[in-house]
This record gives C-alpha cells, sequence and structure tokens, in this order.
C-alpha cells in the first residue's frame, strides 16, 4: 500500500505567505508570456473575424476546460463559437465543423495524441487551423496556419506536474483575443444584451432612459424668484429644477448645490432670480440612451440627476432621470 510521506514543514508552512508567493510567481511567468505575444495575434484575431462561418474550439482535459470557457466567452461577445472536446471529435462530433469554419487546437505539450489525430480530418475537410500551445517546436506548432504561444517555463505546482501557470496562460491569451475580436468587431453593451436576455443583466443592458425616467419634470422660469425655486426643486423632490425661457426652451437647471451656493454668495435672496445662478451648460441625456450610459454619465461627472432631452438636437426636456430610479431598477 502506498503510504504518504511525514513532511512537517509543510505543516508549518505560513499558507497565506505562500499562496502570495504562488500569484507572485505566475504574474512574473504571464508577463513572459505578454512579452512574446507579435504578429501572429493580429493575424489570428484577422482570420477569426474574416471567418464566413464559426470558431471550433478543441481541447483535451484541463486545457479542454479552459477551450470551453474561451469558446463561450467568444458567443457571447460577437463572434460565432463553439467547443469540441478533441477525442469526442474523432467519434463523430467532427460532424459539427464545416469547410468554412476556422480551428483553434488548444495543447500546452502540443503533441497530445488526441489533438495531433483530429489534424488531418480538419484539413480534409477544408479548415483554417490555429494553435494555442506552450511548445513551438512541437507536431501542431508545425502543422497549424498561426500559433499562439502560451509558453511557461514553470508551473506554480511545486512538483512541476499539475497544471497550473500554463493552464492561466491559457485562459489569458484566450481573454486577450476575445477582446481584441470585441473591439474588432465593434461590440457594444446593447449587442451584449442580445446575447444575455435573462436576468437582471440582461435587463440592466436592455433598459433604455425613456423606459424609468420620470415625466412629472419640476420646471421654472428663468425670472422666477429665489424662493418659488426653493419650492419647485423641493415639490418634485428629484433634488433640480428645469429653467425655461420665455419660449419654453431649457436654458438651465437649479439643483441643490446651486441653492446652497447662491445662499453663500448673494446677499439678497429676496429679489434673486433663477437665471441668476442656475447652472447653463448642464449634462442632458437623450431618451433612447442606455441606462448604462446615463449611469457612466452620472458617475464620470458626480451628478445624480439628469434632464433627459428629445434628441441631441433638441432643447425641450421631455424627463428626468434619476439616480434613485436606476437604484430601484437594479
Amino acid at each position: 500500500m502506498c503510504q504518504g510521506i511525514n513532511r512537517p514543514y509543510f505543516k508549518e508552512m505560513n499558507f497565506t505567505e505562500r499562496s502570495k508567493a504562488i500569484f507572485e510567481q505566475e504574474i512574473a511567468e504571464l508577463q513572459k508570456v505578454a512579452d512574446n505575444i507579435g504578429e501572429e495575434m493580429n493575424q489570428a484575431v484577422e482570420m477569426i473575424d474574416a471567418c464566413t462561418g464559426k470558431l471550433v474550439v478543441m481541447g483535451i482535459g484541463k486545457t479542454g476546460t479552459i477551450g470551453h470557457k474561451i469558446a463561450s466567452s467568444m458567443a457571447s461577445t460577437g463572434t460565432p463559437a463553439i467547443f469540441i472536446n478533441a477525442a469526442e471529435a474523432m467519434h463523430g462530433d467532427l460532424g459539427m465543423v464545416a469547410k468554412k469554419d476556422v480551428v483553434m487546437l488548444i495543447s500546452n505539450s502540443g503533441s497530445s495524441h488526441e489533438i495531433i489525430d483530429v489534424i488531418a480530418p480538419l484539413k480534409r475537410i477544408g479548415c483554417r487551423i490555429i494553435a494555442m500551445t506552450g511548445n513551438l517546436n512541437s507536431p501542431l506548432a508545425r502543422e497549424a496556419e498561426i500559433t499562439l504561444n502560451v509558453h511557461v517555463d514553470k508551473e506554480a505546482c511545486p512538483l512541476g506536474l499539475a497544471p497550473t501557470t500554463s493552464t492561466t496562460a491559457t485562459l489569458l491569451m484566450g481573454d486577450a483575443l476575445t477582446i481584441c475580436l470585441m473591439e474588432k468587431k465593434d461590440f457594444h453593451a446593447e449587442n451584449y444584451a442580445l446575447y444575455h436576455p435573462g436576468g437582471a443583466l440582461g435587463r440592466k443592458l436592455l433598459c433604455k432612459v425613456k423606459d424609468e425616467m420620470t415625466t412629472d419634470i419640476p420646471f421654472v422660469t428663468e425670472d422666477t424668484v429665489f424662493k418659488d425655486v426653493i419650492y419647485e426643486v423641493s415639490n418634485k423632490r428629484l433634488g433640480m429644477t428645469v429653467v425655461n425661457d420665455k419660449n419654453g426652451t431649457a436654458t438651465g437647471i437649479v439643483t441643490d448645490g446651486d441653492i446652497r451656493r447662491a445662499i453663500q454668495k448673494f446677499d439678497d435672496l429676496k429679489n434673486l432670480k433663477a437665471v441668476d445662478f442656475m447652472t447653463h451648460g448642464f449634462k442632458r441625456i437623450t431618451k433612447n440612451n442606455l441606462l448604462t450610459e446615463a449611469l457612466a454619465l452620472m458617475d464620470n461627472n458626480n451628478i445624480t440627476t439628469l434632464p433627459v432631452m428629445e434628441s441631441n438636437e433638441s432643447n425641450q426636456v421631455v424627463g428626468i432621470l434619476s439616480i434613485h430610479h436606476i437604484i430601484d431598477f437594479v
């Protein structure tokens, strides 16, 4: 019977510090992988982007698990992709592959027989092949049209046996390829939402400003006196009011902050008019903008309400969007 070896050193180890050391080791190896990325990444992006079929990712074992994640990420970000276990491919799943597809074969050693065995059938089908491997001199690298290098000098596993750093490098290379393709395809949040319609995420990404704004708009005119401005701001409970000119065009807004600053700045508040202390160049958004875009605008400008316009060319406010509308929605 195989018996374990008593290693008191490991029992006394500080695993907090050991964990940090593992992170540092993997990060150092990943930096080497990043430094080695060259023109092959541009070529891979162009090949996949130009593909009129789909990206087929194949792997086996732990790298197959990573490959499954890469295919899933691709599919949800605008690149049609599927994962096929390389072993299953040789037993019928090659029927899911077509001539117009690009196939990405993943193998750290580049010599796994399940991966090597599938190359000849793929070439007979007529697919173009990308390799993702840690061995540029491997049979896989030699047979592929493009090779993405994920070589690492050392695994985090102290025995050098369990795939650790190598699988992390493969995952990160897949992430880089996925994001490059997203940017190549000009993929936006609304596109992402189309592939994630279920649950809160899909609702959040698909929802537009007009769906959550209030049309009960607080407004005063430029000649409205100070006390009446305060009343309107307080009455609608949005922390602001729109200021219109005589033609009903929005020329500014007054916020709680504007009121506080006016109290500090002006002595004669009784005769103060809205036009005297309103914010002229106020931030705005259109009703057809996504709710996520409104949230980003609020966050970037440290504000909590936005006047909503009919369009970018319009100066008429059709609604008010508050941060509370977004919070309640999410």
